[in-house]
């Protein structure tokens, strides 16, 4: 049976890593973990905070995903929409989630990403 989401993939072009860094370590406020040696050897890099972890990894002939994405939990969504917008990160709102404050934002390579947060409603 399945227990848990253990990791989500997102892909990445070559070259991309230091790009990557910036946006999820610096703006989203992950921490990058280390690749074990034999995958590290691939490129990319992995990100985590608390129990989710984001493997990106470089795909050959790159395109992000128009409507895929991971849906990421937060708290004090306002604040935490405030702090990609401070870092240059665009938010884009959408209300269409009953029971949910979520917007959207795209990383450095175009990946798309779903901030949410439950409401009382």
């Amino acid at each position: 049976m399945i227990a848990a989401v253990d990791h989500v993939q997102l892909a990445a072009p070559a070259g991309s890593e230091d790009a990557l860094r910036d946006y999820y370590a610096d703006t989203l406020g992950m921490a990058e973990i280390p690749k074990p040696p034999a995958l590290a050897a691939r490129g990319g890099c992995w990100f985590q905070a608390g129990p989710v972890q984001l493997h990106l990894g470089i795909e050959q002939d790159f395109r992000p995903a128009k409507k895929a994405h991971p849906g990421l939990r937060v708290t004090d969504i306002e604040a935490y929409a405030a702090r990609l917008e401070a870092r240059g990160a665009e938010v884009r709102w959408d209300g269409d989630l009953p029971g949910h404050r979520r917007f959207y934002s795209h990383d450095p390579v175009g990946n798309r990403l779903e901030f949410l947060e439950r409401t009382d409603s």
